[in-house]
């Protein structure tokens, strides 16, 4: 058991003066307090690490969505100015038979001397390169790697 000069002793401070009993207990509390506020904000801290963490996969899901929705409209695009190519390769192809058919039918008609309804070529046929819709390939390819 404690002597009464021990408790004494402890309600003095540690220099066995009273004036530093109350310092020593105000010392404590402020540690613990200290302590306290510390754990607090490692708390805090390490919870705003959390979220920022979860963003970040958030946000990378959506890039992902979002890349792949690039690649699909490329795709599409690709598909299209292929199509696009052939269709005019086509028309180019039908406008030199056309024009050939015609230039029969005008040297039949000057052999024969009969008048025959030829029908004219439109310009658009003939001059392909005037058409509303030019050819301009894209070579430039998107692709982002993150993290």
């Amino acid at each position: 058991m404690a002597s009464p000069q021990q408790n004494q002793s402890a309600s003095l401070g540690s220099d066995g003066d009273p004036r530093y009993a109350n310092l020593d207990e105000r010392k404590r509390k402020r540690m613990i307090s200290n302590r306290e506020s510390a754990r607090r904000s490692r708390a805090k801290k390490q919870h705003r690490l959390d979220e920022l963490l979860a963003e970040i996969n958030n946000l990378q899901t959506e890039n992902n969505a979002i890349m792949k929705k690039i690649d699909g409209a490329t795709q599409m695009y690709v598909g299209a100015a292929s199509q696009n190519n052939v269709l005019r390769a086509q028309l180019t192809e039908l406008s030199d038979r056309l024009h050939s058919l015609n230039s029969v039918l005008h040297i039949a008609q000057e052999v024969s001397g009969l008048a025959l309804d030829i029908p004219e070529i439109p310009d658009a046929l003939l001059e392909p390169w005037k058409l509303p819709c030019s050819v301009q390939p894209i070579t430039a390819s998107f692709n982002v790697n993150m993290f």
